[in-house]
């Protein structure tokens, strides 16, 4: 019977969707980052600390409509690995213009902590803490991202207080 289980793993390694090379894609969605369709892999870097959730939220149509609350195409939360990159697949309906926006809830209790969230924009907007507590929104033509196939977003995280840690490539 122990010969049979080397078969077994093979078979289901085999079936498994593939990664983009040197990619652990995290989300429900990681298999969408393989296939050919247009999607956006978002990564995540500039970490304060290797706690808690990260919340990824894409947004199309009207730009006038970017940010607004449950006006996101999709809604993705995952917990913070240890180590490693931090890439998100984020799946869009066809190709055209997109924007994203990443939340790191630190402490993973669901809540706005301002002193200790991070937050960030495709397109890496300059905003200030201001921007943060009266929530204005960047500008459209700051933050959309064109997608055709599988693009790479960098989103880099602020934080009121503290800085990222690790290095800022994909060795977070």
């Amino acid at each position: 019977m122990l010969k049979f289980v080397p078969l077994v793993a093979g078979m289901i390694a085999a079936t498994a969707p593939l990664a983009p090379v040197g990619a652990n894609v995290l989300g429900p969605h990681a298999q969408d980052c393989t296939g050919g369709k247009p999607a956006m892999l978002v990564h995540v870097q500039g970490l304060k600390s290797r706690g808690g959730t990260i919340r990824v939220q894409s947004y199309g149509g009207d730009p006038a409509s970017y940010f607004e609350k449950h006006a996101y195409l999709e809604r993705v939360e995952v917990r913070v690995p240890a180590t490693g990159a931090i890439d998100v697949c984020m799946p869009v309906p066809r190709p055209g213009l997109y924007a994203v926006s990443v939340r790191h809830d630190a402490n993973g209790n669901g809540g706005a902590d301002i002193r200790q969230d991070g937050g960030g924009f495709s397109g890496n907007p300059s905003i200030s803490l201001f921007d943060a507590m009266f929530k204005r929104k960047p500008n459209p033509s700051q933050v959309q991202v064109r997608v055709a196939g599988l693009t790479k977003v960098p989103v880099t995280l602020n934080y009121v207080r503290g800085a990222s840690v690790g290095p800022v490539g994909g060795g977070q």
